[in-house]
């Protein structure tokens, strides 16, 4: 059997920083892979997973902010910038039970979660998502993803932390203690990008990938 030389295409993902201030700390929600997951198992990640069909379909209350658009590469697609923001928000309210939603109707939608939000008579307001970057997952690596990272401050959220239980341990924890957990270096990395936003920093954009074996890091 030949070994694979083309690499795997990666799939579009998307994941959703939830930030709350508590006293002189800032905390992020994060929750512990499945030792049995295939990809990263028994790491610590924020809320997020893999770009729908019906991520598309969900009507947003607002949109993202255009100049985002061109940091997200998809092409200069609206729409697509759109929908995996929608992902963010949609995998948030599965895998930790918090919704980033306003008043509205995301109409009708084959997704349960979709369903749910629109029971509740929510709808995301995508403008108040930041963008902090992306990661592309290396070319040897048999499971890929091309991986954006929103973050929304969790007043703008409602519910309670639980969720469907994918995420072990979930929990509010101190960014400065998140980067003492096992976690990937994109989640370090995304959590400096977070802390330096949070404290007035320049608004770049995060951009990691590699080449010939080698990890890149460029601003967006």
């Amino acid at each position: 059997m030949s070994e694979r030389t083309t690499p795997v295409r990666p799939r579009h993902a998307a994941s959703l920083v939830i930030h709350r201030r508590n006293g002189n700390r800032h905390e992020v929600v994060m929750g512990r892979r499945s030792d049995k997951a295939r990809f990263k198992p028994g790491v610590y990640v924020f809320p997020g997973g893999m770009l729908e069909t019906a991520d598309f379909k969900a009507r947003p209350a607002t949109a993202l902010h255009p100049a985002i658009t061109p940091k997200v590469a998809v092409g200069n697609s609206h729409g697509r910038a759109n929908a995996l923001a929608m992902a963010a928000i949609r995998e948030s309210m599965e895998e930790c039970g918090l919704v980033a939603g306003v008043p509205g109707d995301v109409g009708p939608n084959p997704d349960p979660t979709w369903q749910a939000m629109r029971t509740l008579g929510l709808a995301p307001a995508l403008d108040r998502l930041v963008y902090l970057g992306r990661a592309i997952t290396p070319a040897v690596q048999p499971i890929r993803f091309h991986a954006r990272f929103f973050a929304i401050d969790a007043e703008h959220t409602s519910g309670e932390l639980g969720g469907s239980g994918e995420l072990s341990d979930l929990r509010w924890v101190d960014i400065a203690e998140a980067q003492q957990l096992e976690v990937m270096f994109i989640t370090q990395l995304i959590l400096k990008t977070l802390q330096e936003r949070l404290g007035g920093g320049e608004e770049k954009a995060l951009f990691l990938s590699t080449r010939l074996g080698k990890r890149l890091i460029a601003w967006e």
